[in-house]
């Protein structure tokens, strides 16, 4: 259950950020607005707090592992958003980031 709860949060937090960070790239690039920045700055402090809920009490660990979620999220939004077409060296990439969100995350510890 922990394993996904963290991978809920892992997804939400990348919706928040990502969708954030296209908010504002449309209100300053193209020209849509101070509503668009605004709810793009909101959406980028909701991130902020997601983060917060994860299950290991490690900000470095949990942040480190976030960006491969960011990585293969971004992508992913891309290619639902922007009709981007990734290639296989960016899908290759990030099959490789989230190996290591899994190996970073999920490994077993003996703590």
């Amino acid at each position: 259950m922990t394993v996904t709860r963290s991978l809920i949060l892992f997804v939400v937090a990348a919706l928040a950020e990502i969708g954030g960070a296209w908010l504002v790239w449309q209100g300053v690039r193209e020209h849509r607005g101070l509503l668009w920045i605004g709810a793009g700055v909101i959406a980028l402090g909701a991130y902020g707090f997601v983060a917060t809920l994860q299950p290991d009490p490690n900000f470095g660990r949990i942040l480190a592992a976030y960006g491969g979620i960011f990585v293969a999220g971004s992508l992913a939004w891309g290619v639902v958003v922007d009709r981007f077409r990734p290639d296989r060296w960016d899908l290759l990439g990030a099959a490789i980031c989230l190996v290591g969100v899994a190996v970073i995350m999920y490994a077993p510890r003996g703590s």
